[in-house]
């Protein structure tokens, strides 16, 4: 995990500088997360944080998550990983196996808080995968169906078109989104903003 150190005590740093309030909402995963740069013009009036760090797989999330989650106390965490652990080769068993890990460490730490799962993108650059990614997802529904509180943003139809992954979401490497993508992710999103962002939970807090 020595590889990612320096995105991650950058991170760290940023938290230092400018701390998050406690009872944000964490954005957490790997690049398509890092690269949500109008993450909170999409999400106006909840307090977003991003903490993706780049070419970040499940396992690294899972190890990370007491140094980048853990700090900022979230009220919700919506998460974005798995996706790396795919084009490395790693098995949708081993990928869910270290979700079931960074879901312990959640519990442990902020107990029944919201947790969404976006589901595994079928990009353009890794669709001769599909099979893996599609098993990983289902998988990944299976093991967050037992945990309350737990919801699965399935990104796979809305982003496929005929069967084929829809080039306008990508960039051109095929793999990151587009402006148009991050917009399909947004929509996904505010369709169940209140229970994956907490607003009930925000709103009862006493000022």
């Amino acid at each position: 995990m020595h590889w990612y150190e320096p995105d991650v005590r950058a991170l760290e740093e940023e938290q230092r500088r400018s701390p998050a309030p406690p009872g944000s909402v964490v954005f957490y995963g790997s690049s398509s997360i890092r690269l949500w740069s109008t993450l909170r013009d999409d999400f106006p009036g909840v307090p977003v944080v991003n903490r993706g760090f780049g070419g970040s797989t499940m396992a690294a999330c899972s190890w990370f998550f007491w140094r980048l989650v853990h700090p900022l106390a979230p009220r919700a965490l919506v998460l974005y990983a798995g996706d790396n652990d795919i084009g490395d080769g790693e098995s949708p068993t081993e990928i869910v196996k270290q979700l079931g890990f960074l879901v312990t460490q959640l519990d442990e730490s902020a107990g029944a808080i919201p947790l969404t799962f976006i589901t595994i993108k079928p990009s353009v650059a890794r669709f001769h995968l599909l099979d893996r990614i599609l098993e990983t997802n289902r998988l990944a529904a299976e093991l967050l169906a037992a945990r309350p509180r737990s919801y699965v943003i399935d990104v796979v139809e809305p982003m496929l078109e005929h069967g084929r992954p829809r080039p306008e979401l990508y960039e051109p490497d095929g793999l990151h989104l587009s402006r148009a993508g991050y917009l399909l992710w947004r929509d996904l999103l505010q369709a169940r903003r209140p229970e994956i962002f907490a607003e009930a939970d925000h709103a009862a807090q006493p000022p």
